[in-house]
Formats: structure tokens, sequence, C-alpha cells
């Protein structure tokens, strides 16, 4: 994958696009999604911004980094900048068309189910399945004297 392929498959998805040396930002399905390639570096970034890290509270924060393991699945939820972000991280040389389109529809689905589902897919890897058994209530007995 090149630069330019890359910029290519995204002007073919998105609604709108902007384009800034190497970079792209562009609206896909009403969400605000950016890529970033450095060829020198043989690395690129799909990311789209989700909310401002003051407005997280410690259980999103928590229900983010879980996910990151078990149903965000090529996309991790990621802090930067005060900004918690679905990201894409990939060597660019590698890259394949289907992979660039996979990776964009994870990354914004990987935004919009933030606090619901916390999903890029619909796959879930198999997380521990042994249940917390829930606490039993102590019955207290009373001695009856007859």
């Amino acid at each position: 994958m090149t630069a330019a392929r890359l910029g290519d498959i995204i002007s073919r998805v998105s609604d709108s696009i902007q384009t800034n040396g190497n970079s792209w930002q562009f609206l896909y399905k009403d969400r605000l999604i950016i890529c970033i390639t450095d060829e020198n570096a043989n690395r690129m970034r799909i990311i789209s911004p989700i909310i401002e890290r003051e407005k997280l509270d410690e259980e999103l924060l928590l229900n983010s980094l879980v996910a990151n393991f078990h149903t965000a699945l090529d996309v991790k939820y990621a802090i930067s900048d005060e900004i918690l972000w679905s990201v894409f991280a990939h060597p660019l040389k590698e890259l394949t068309e289907h992979q660039v389109e996979d990776a964009i529809s994870q990354v914004y689905y990987a935004n919009l189910t933030f606090g619901v589902t916390f999903s890029s897919t619909t796959l879930t890897f198999p997380g521990n399945t042994r249940k917390k058994e829930p606490e039993k209530p102590e019955i207290k007995k009373k001695k009856i004297k007859i």
C-alpha cells in the first residue's frame, strides 16, 4: 500500500474529505475520521475522536480497557491530547485494500458503540467464562427453646 493508494480508497468510501499532505480528514457515516501516514517509518493510523478525557468517568475508562481485550478487535481505545480515540495502527506497505476498508469500518463502529457495547464488529473474543457467583445472603439460625 502507498499513501496515494490509501488516499484513493479513503476518497471512494468517505462522504466528504479534506487532504493535507500525508493526512486525510473525512466523514464516514457522520463520524469524523482521520488517517495519517508516514511512508518513511512504514506506519499509518486511522483514528476517530470520541470524547474529552475530562468527561470520562472511571467506569467508562475501565470498560474501554476491557473492550480492548474482547470486543474492540483490530482497533483500540486510546487517549492522546486529552481525547479518547478509536485507533487502528498498521504497517503501511503491508496493508491491503480490504484491510483499509475494514479498518475504517471498525474505527467507525468503535466510536459509535462507545459507552454501549464498546465493539468494533459483531464478533467478540471469548473472555473468562467463569462467572462470579452472587453472594448468598447469610441466613441466621435462631435456636428455639421448647
